[in-house]
């Protein structure tokens, strides 16, 4: 036995940029030489894996875009869901000021109107409808609308609240109208 058939040739291979295989050594055995390279087109084992990878990236790449597509979807509907929610509550507003406005005149004592000021309170709050706005919080200009400044010092808090606001989640429906104050000591 011979060198060469003891130990096969080793051939050293590159990769181009296009993807391509770049032989540097040739075999030397006349035999290896006469066979069809394995990276020629005229290759029956690389002809069909040529369409194989490009269906295969085409498929990963479609079904991609149709992941993105779902979930950019989900988002919009959950966003026209919201907005069409916080439009119906901000509607609803105006008679939970009538309804606090009762309150204070003590006219939800007792009768049918108090039932219905709890029921539909109840029903603000399990669509997830939150008060906020009430005296001594800190003053906030993003979420509160200031109509008098009557404090003295850098650090501002509500002093009266003349309409509470109020959020659904995260967004804010309704910002509260107030009047700054300073802190109480």
């Amino acid at each position: 036995m011979t060198q060469s058939e003891e130990q096969p040739e080793q051939v050293e291979q590159e990769v181009t940029a296009e993807g391509a295989e770049v032989i540097e050594d040739a075999p030397a055995d006349a035999s290896e030489q006469d066979a069809p390279a394995a990276d020629s087109p005229d290759s029956p084992e690389e002809a069909p894996k040529d369409p194989v990878e490009e269906l295969t990236e085409d498929l990963k790449r479609v079904t991609a875009e149709y992941a993105n597509y779902r979930r950019r979807s989900a988002r919009e509907r959950q966003a026209a869901v919201d907005g069409a929610r916080a439009s119906v509550v901000s509607e609803l507003l105006p008679i939970v000021d009538d309804l606090a406005l009762a309150k204070q005149h003590g006219d939800l004592e007792e009768g049918p109107l108090k039932a219905f000021a709890e029921k539909f309170r109840s029903t603000l709050d399990s669509l997830g409808v939150k008060a906020f706005g009430e005296e001594g919080e800190a003053f906030d200009p993003e979420i509160h609308e200031a109509v008098q400044d009557s404090s003295s010092g850098d650090v501002k808090v509500l002093g009266t609240v003349l309409r509470q606001g109020y959020r659904l989640g995260e967004r804010t429906i309704r910002n509260a109208m107030v009047m700054i104050a300073d802190p109480a000591e």
